[in-house]
């Protein structure tokens, strides 16, 4: 096929350590019941000391040899992700050198939550380049390193990981699972930006020696604007995409939305009249790991036995900047 691009080797890594909300309440001024009525959310994993590179790494090496791939077979990498190790050199490269490759081009984009699948339209324009293309795709995100744990309306949400997969001109076969990239559809709205931010140490809000670090070094938002605007924004551009493909949600095998809030996830699936039998959640186990969010359900679907050959699956995503998008594949 002329436009062909296939994902495939897909996985996904979390740190070891766990951060239950009984832990929170020791000093977040917060209880289990009510993150959990309000979220979904019951544990996250904390990187400790970790870095965005070392979770990618992890995800990276596994999604490789699934794909039946080395790391040398790679012609490109992709990292997604709002908490790279350093501003400079960026995570791509240092993933990169942690996989033993050089020569390559590498380069990380930043779309806060949606970055994966962002990513996934990016890595499909350069597989049309290249019939040779061989497409590193890797979202990893540190989000605790970004936030205020003072603050209980944005530290109950977040948690870190890495979800990465390879993507392929041609299918891998070899019994590799691998789905064809049946559409993308990518949308933001900078006017929204102020309402899900991380401004400090930014070129606008530069930080200065001896100062002390300020409260938007974290992630500010304003939760309930940020919510109208997600359901309604991933509602509009995944029937976008069903009503671009002909199809409608009972065509969905599978949806995997974006894990940012279970109430979310429902008013979505509401709204979209998605059966609750063909929706994935993990929400409860991970907590919002932002750009990594979408490779980490998918990944997690695939281990479970979620995804079977023949099926269709929806992905959709919701992100600071406001980005968003949508992507069917075909399994």
């Amino acid at each position: 096929m002329k436009n062909s691009c296939y994902i495939a080797g897909f996985s996904y890594f979390v740190p070891e350590g766990v951060l239950t909300n009984r832990d929170l309440e020791r000093f977040v001024d917060t209880n289990d019941e009510w993150i959990v009525s309000r979220t979904g959310i019951r544990q996250r994993h904390v990187a400790g000391g970790q870095t965005c590179s070392d979770l990618a790494y992890e995800a990276s090496r596994t999604a490789l040899q699934r794909s039946g791939l080395e790391p040398g077979d790679i012609t490109h990498i992709i990292t997604a992700t709002f908490t790279p190790d350093a501003y400079v050199p960026n995570a791509a490269c240092v993933i990169m050198e942690k996989l033993g490759i050089r020569g390559i081009p590498a380069m990380d984009i930043n779309a806060a939550c949606t970055g994966f699948v962002y990513g996934i339209e990016l890595a499909r324009g350069l597989c049309q380049l290249s019939s040779g293309s061989r497409i590193l795709l890797v979202a990893s995100e540190v989000v605790t390193s970004r936030i205020n744990f003072k603050d209980r309306s944005t530290s109950v949400l977040f948690g870190d990981g890495a979800g990465a997969c390879v993507l392929t001109r041609e299918s891998p076969g070899g019994g590799i699972p691998a789905g064809y990239i049946e559409d993308v559809l990518l949308r933001a709205d900078g006017s929204l930006g102020p309402l899900l931010t991380v401004k400090g140490g930014g070129s606008g809000y530069p930080l200065v020696l001896g100062e002390t670090v300020g409260d938007d070094f974290f992630v500010q938002m304003e939760g309930r604007e940020v919510f109208k605007h997600a359901v309604r924004s991933m509602r509009d551009v995944s029937m976008d995409i069903l009503k671009k493909n002909n199809i409608t949600a009972d065509d969905i095998d599978l949806f995997i939305p974006h894990q940012a809030n279970i109430r979310i996830i429902e008013a979505l699936a509401k709204l979209m009249h998605v059966k609750e039998e063909k929706i994935f959640v993990n929400v409860h186990e991970y907590g919002n790991t932002s750009a990594a969010s979408v490779p980490i359900a998918l990944a997690d679907a695939w281990e479970k036995g979620r995804i079977r050959p023949g099926q269709l699956v929806l992905m959709v995503a919701f992100g600071g900047g406001f980005t968003w998008g949508a992507t069917l594949i075909r399994f």
